[in-house]
């Protein structure tokens, strides 16, 4: 298998959901999680950004996953700072995880308080009525899921704080969903000048296969033109997460479309969610581009897990 085989293929019709679709005024739509319902109709749960530059989350629903949306007519969660008083520069990159002990889904959010971004949670069944726990991991924090079952009885978030260690990628556990400790690095950005150097992030919520938790990560890397955003791989053992097995050196997708390089941030691909066919196998990545769009693009698990089997490595920047 070629080191630098297509592993995702853009839907022909992206972006899939633009600003222009949506049924009241807004600047752009990005960064979605995503979910596939009981009744096999894909969910996103959008970041909306409006003229004021803050963002909320609205849902779109589409029996295909690809068009037909159905779009709520107005905000399905919106900043509440008067309550979360983290939220007073709006909620951003929701994660969607569905957790069978609790029959519920677990979003996983940025609240942008006075003093940075911090990491939120609140649980929902229907995407209509929702339970906030407020900001669990204080700023500056950020792109966070959770795992679907308990690790040795605790909960499991993965999350990227900002330390003097630099902006490397932890996991934290928890009895509650609410206090939060053991916490590790998982994985750490790089130096120098690879891609992924100084600073990484959790794409969208990490995969449980046979072979142990199948992630996509985002790199960062600086250039004279701003900031480039490309996806890379890592695989971590199924009852210690905080191990990881496998890392790629070389990312696997990046900005190449028009609307992955133009926009109100140019040269971004952050997924945030997928969803799996009845197959288990056939992968859908929602992607945020250029901060201005909703794009879609598809894989394989089994085409990933071969890759990164014969093109990965242990990460020698752990213990």
């Amino acid at each position: 298998m070629d080191l630098h085989e297509t592993l995702f293929h853009r839907h022909p019709g992206n972006p899939v959901l633009t600003a222009s679709n949506w049924p009241y005024p807004v600047n752009s739509v990005f960064n979605a999680g995503a979910i596939r319902l009981a009744d096999g109709k894909t969910l996103l749960l959008c970041r909306v950004e409006d003229r004021s530059g803050l963002s909320h989350f609205c849902t779109a629903r589409s029996k295909n996953g690809v068009d037909g949306w159905e779009i709520d007519g107005k905000p399905t969660l919106v900043p509440d700072p008067n309550h979360f008083p983290e939220d007073l520069w709006g909620i951003e990159d929701p994660r969607i995880t569905y957790v069978p002990e609790l029959d519920s889904y677990i979003i996983a959010f940025t609240s942008y308080s006075r003093s940075g971004p911090g990491v939120s949670l609140a649980q929902t069944k229907d995407f209509h009525s929702f339970e906030r726990y407020g900001m669990v991991m204080p700023p500056e924090d950020k792109d966070a899921a959770l795992l679907p079952h308990r690790i040795g009885g605790n909960w499991a978030l993965i999350h990227r704080p900002m330390s003097p260690l630099g902006a490397h990628m932890w996991i934290s556990y928890s009895p509650d969903l609410r206090h939060w400790g053991s916490h590790r690095v998982i994985l750490r950005a790089r130096r120098g000048g690879w891609w992924d150097a100084n600073k990484i992030g959790l794409a969208p919520p990490p995969i449980e296969t046979p072979r142990g938790w199948l992630m996509l990560y985002h790199g960062v890397r600086h250039t004279p033109a701003g900031c480039l955003y490309r996806l890379g791989l890592a695989l971590f053992d199924l009852e210690k997460p905080e191990t990881c097995l496998l890392r790629s050196d070389t990312w696997i997708f990046g900005p190449e479309a028009p609307y992955e390089r133009e926009g109100d941030v140019g040269n971004v691909v952050f997924p945030c969610g997928h969803t799996t066919d009845d197959d288990g196998d056939s992968l859908n990545l929602y992607y945020g581009a250029a901060d201005t769009s909703i794009a879609l693009a598809r894989g394989k698990i089994s085409h990933l897990l071969s890759w990164l089997e014969k093109h990965g490595k242990p990460d020698p920047n752990l213990p």
